[in-house]
């Protein structure tokens, strides 16, 4: 048989000496004592160390029977750090196997031990919690709140009931922390304040309120001193150590606010409970679409039962431990936050690895990209501060916000409404505006941006839906609302792109030779949704009955009181809507101006949310209203000019806009290739690769300018110009012709078809559209041939078709790369 080592140092077993709290005590105890770790997994322990299941008895029993065996029997000290502990809140099966069930097996496994002393790793947290100024001590009853203190105070009674002869100390410790990681709630709200989540400037709690804490090195010399001293205390003893105060939690939060930003006026604003209750219930339940969580199956930390323990405030009397041991803190946990901030600027990624906590989305990215670690600092640090004096130079929009909310509310009395719902809209409207305005004015309040976009939002539905019956309330519910939804979004910074897309990444695409988001790519957008907007606005006017009449200097109709714009606008077609359709074509031409001035010519990466929304607006929307204008002569037999020049303005507006869009999908595909989550990324962006700028805005001459706006992305290829002449021909034959019946009507929406995707084709990108005019060709002829009731129809017809077969076959210039979509372009 083999006999126990002969080694002179006393016996110390470990459990948990796997953990950095196991491997700390380990060291400084290794001097004098002989350390047997004690793990289910003992991984880069260096002294000798036995991996078992403590929550398997028959595990512990064969484990200490190796031990036993080998050392022998008598333990000076028996020190049990192994424990199971999540924040999650919820009852988990490793509390009870292993924190109560595996203290009860060590415990039971110890009886043939000659133990002196059995040192237990509590938690402060078993005890009820004192009032803010208050401490609590040994005597304070046991009161646990949750999972993990709940499964602590079980291990106690277990304690208690199994030691037999085995002394007993049990320390009640405080949250613990070194430079660099602390506990969750400290480390979460150090994330917090440092990515300036709203959150970190909330709380629901009694702010004075705190909690205790224990640096690791002063954890590490209670242990040592426990060990040493196991003589000299009671057989059964309990322990509160930590620092004795409690800081509360409004000195944290001011603290750093001061160490992150430089800020010594860091706001916590209170909020009910039921208030964070619900919205922390709602953000657990909706952990698909919670920021941090987006395509990570990651919930957020602050969950319900936090909210109820957000006044609960622990300072320790430590007088005990003081008397028994001779133990006091030598940290103070003020001290230590310098360095704690200092870690994470110096590396923020390995700093909240340290922590486990999931780092947000942005700084993963800028770390990618940095060659320091600390550089993803400097990042965080110029963005701060760009959209800070941004934001200070656009303050004065946010305060017009807020006095058009004054406006609206003292409206009613002035203007004529003639509508209880249109008062109403105004006046509430009006007091969402004051505030949100208000708070827009703070740049830590970027959300009160967006209630203010939707408060103007809504201001331009509000006299469709209700029909408005006055002018003046027509008037200033759109003049208003398209100011305040300007305001709110057109301003510097741009609200909602994330830190690592306004600050890296380039201007223009990659394998592209322009950014397709410039101002001179976007004027013609907005130039040409001008005009469709006062075009729409004055047959929105004539739907409302604000006016008697439309201008029509063209086309009559079968109603000989109605011309034929009239006649169009209060059809069957246009009254199956339910509110006034032109009103609907006005909302949209005023979305596309706003939304065409908001970003930079950046945006196809920093904003790729609102590209794909002007893109909608424009090309689908398009479709539908030049739809709308085809359908007109076969439908109702008459056309509306100013609906005419409305549609191809929209017409117009297409080409002009694919290559933003189209960058902005390659943008998304290349990200999300990269393993980027999609929905983080299309809602506030991400850097991209390459590094090219575009050449300065509004430097050149006005002739290069005008050239630029005009002919980005956009070429006037003479096979296509001939191809819309031919198509406008088609349209006109019963003018020019005097073609009836089915031939008409074919030729219109042949001849229609053919300008649409003509004019598309004029994009560079698009230019594949042409070749639909091989098969409009073919209608035409087809058509020709079969209803042609005359020789000049029939040689016009098959001239038509055939030119427009022969005209697709010319590609055209294309000047410009769009990156693997050159090849698309035949």
């Amino acid at each position: 048989m083999a006999q126990p080592t002969s080694d002179k140092k006393p016996l110390v077993l470990v459990t948990g000496a796997a953990g950095a709290i196991g491997t700390a005590v380990t060291r400084a105890l290794e001097k004098d004592y002989r350390v047997v770790g004690l793990d289910l997994v003992c991984g880069p322990v260096e002294g000798p160390c036995y991996e078992f299941d403590i929550g398997d008895m028959d595990a512990v029993e064969e484990t200490l029977a190796k031990v036993k065996k080998r050392f022998g029997k008598r333990v000076a000290a028996v020190v049990h750090l192994a424990a199971y502990f999540d924040f999650t809140g919820e009852d988990h099966p490793l509390y009870e196997k292993v924190n109560v069930r595996g203290t009860r097996n060590l415990m039971k496994g110890l009886q043939d031990f000659d133990v002196e002393r059995f040192i237990f790793s509590g938690t402060m947290l078993v005890r009820e919690p004192a009032e803010p100024g208050g401490r609590i001590d040994e005597s304070a009853p046991l009161a646990p709140k949750w999972a993990y203190p709940v499964s602590k105070a079980k291990a106690e009674e277990e304690i208690w009931d199994n030691r037999g002869d085995i002394p007993v100390t049990i320390f009640e410790l405080a949250g613990l922390y070194d430079e660099k990681t602390a506990i969750p709630t400290l480390s979460h709200q150090i994330a917090r304040v440092y990515e300036r989540d709203l959150k970190a400037h909330l709380y629901s709690g009694d702010p004075q309120a705190g909690q205790s804490m224990i640096h690791i090195d002063d954890m590490v010399d209670l242990f040592r001193r426990a060990v040493d001293r196991r003589d000299a205390m009671p057989e059964e003893c309990v322990m509160l150590a930590g620092e004795p105060e409690g800081v509360p939690y409004a000195e944290l939060q001011r603290e750093l606010g001061r160490l992150i930003h430089g800020r010594e006026d860091w706001e916590t604003i209170p909020i009910p409970k039921p208030a964070a209750k619900a919205g922390a219930w709602a953000e657990e339940k909706s952990e698909p679409v919670v920021p941090d969580a987006i395509d990570r199956g990651e919930k957020p930390f602050i969950r319900p039962f936090m909210v109820d323990m957000a006044s609960d405030h622990y300072s320790l009397d430590i007088s005990k431990a003081r008397d028994l041991l001779g133990w006091q803190p030598r940290h103070d946990i003020r001290d230590c936050l310098p360095d704690i901030v200092a870690n994470l600027k110096e590396d923020p990624l390995g700093w909240y690895e340290a922590n486990d906590i999931t780092p947000p989305d942005w700084l993963e990215t800028v770390e990618a990209k940095m060659e320091e670690p600390e550089e993803a600092e400097a990042v965080r640090e110029r963005y701060t501060e760009r959209t800070r004096a941004e934001h200070a130079r656009h303050r004065w929009a946010h305060l017009v916000n807020a006095a058009l909310g004054f406006w609206l509310i003292t409206s009613p009395p002035i203007l004529s409404y003639e509508s209880t719902a249109l008062v109403w809209s105004d006046v509430l409207t009006g007091v969402v505006l004051v505030f949100a305005g208000l708070f827009s004015a703070s740049w830590r309040f970027e959300m009160a941006r967006w209630v203010a976009a939707a408060a103007g939002f809504w201001l331009l539905w509000a006299p469709l839906i209700f029909w408005a019956p006055t002018a003046e309330a027509y008037l200033n519910q759109t003049l208003v609302g398209s100011l305040v939804l300007g305001l709110a979004l057109c301003t510097r910074p741009e609200p909602g792109v994330s830190v690592a897309a306004a600050e890296t990444g380039p201007e223009i695409p990659p394998g592209w030779e322009f950014s397709p988001s410039t101002w001179a790519q976007r004027l013609p957008i907005i130039i040409l949704a001008i005009v469709g907007f006062l075009i729409s606005r004055h047959l929105t006017a004539y739907q409302l009955g604000h006016i008697e009449g439309i201008w029509e200097p063209f086309f009559a109709s079968r109603d000989p009181q109605l011309n034929g714009s009239e006649f169009i606008t209060t059809s069957k077609v246009s009254e199956a809507w339910p509110v006034p359709d032109a009103g609907i074509g006005a909302l949209t031409y005023m979305l596309e101006i706003i939304t065409g001035i908001v970003g930079t010519n950046r945006r196809w990466r920093t904003m790729p949310w609102l590209v794909m929304l002007f893109g909608i607006m424009i090309v689908p929307l398009g479709v539908v209203s030049i739809t709308f204008i085809v359908i007109q002569p076969l439908m109702l037999g008459t056309y509306c000019t100013l609906c005419l020049i409305a549609a191809a303005a929209m017409l117009i507006q297409i080409p002009y806009s694919l290559d933003e869009l189209l960058a902005t999908s390659q943008f998304l595909y290349r990200r999300t290739k990269k393993g980027r989550p999609f929905l983080r990324i299309f809602f506030t962006g991400d850097t991209d690769e390459g590094e090219a700028k575009a050449k300065p805005e509004f430097e050149q001459s006005f002739t290069e300018y005008v050239a630029d706006m005009w002919a980005g992305g956009v070429t006037l290829v003479w096979s296509l110009v001939l191809s819309v002449l031919i198509g406008v021909w088609l349209m006109a034959t019963p003018l020019i012709l005097g073609t009836e019946g089915f031939l008409a009507d074919a030729n219109h929406l042949i001849g229609s078809l053919v300008i649409t995707t003509s004019v598309i084709a004029f994009a560079e990108i698009g230019r594949a559209f042409r070749w639909l005019n091989t098969g409009f060709g073919l209608a035409v002829m087809v058509a020709t041939v079969t209803l042609s009731p005359g020789l000049a129809e029939l040689i016009t017809g098959l001239l038509a078709g055939a030119a427009l077969i022969g005209l697709a076959i010319p590609r055209g210039p294309v000047k410009c790369s769009y990156g693997g979509f050159d090849r698309i372009i035949v």
